[in-house]
């Protein structure tokens, strides 16, 4: 399963304190579980079996709870038992599509088209 979250304290004594240090504890966390992980500017995602992965979210959340009285969690899970390596599959996948579409596109630009409808135009 992936396993795609977001979570950050609120709620502390010090409105000026960034967020960044609690999200870095949430993110050790993570590389350090061992599980195929990727961090962007939104979520963290991670790839294992399900009581893996939520066991890694719970001491990601607990780390964070250390920064503030309050913490929010966003998770979404794809569930699909039996695949692994599907943090980097379905960005290939997604790639390949682009490049088919983008490959259609451009054959659609210089009038080039393919199949059955291919004939000579008729006199």
């Amino acid at each position: 399963m992936l396993v795609a979250f977001s979570v950050s304290p609120s709620g502390g004594d010090n409105p000026d304190a960034s967020v960044h240090d609690a999200v870095a504890a949430a993110v050790h966390v993570v590389r350090e579980s061992g599980l195929p992980n990727r961090t962007d500017s939104m979520f963290t995602t991670i790839e294992g079996e399900w009581d893996e992965c939520m066991a890694v979210v719970k001491e990601a959340t607990a780390a964070v709870a250390e920064y503030g009285p309050r913490v929010s969690l966003v998770l979404k899970a794809d569930i699909r038992p039996g695949h692994t390596g599907e943090l980097t599959g379905k960005l290939e996948r997604l790639e390949s599509a682009l490049h088919s579409h983008e490959l259609g596109r451009s054959q659609e630009r210089r009038g080039i088209t393919s199949g059955a409808a291919d004939t000579a135009p008729q006199s």
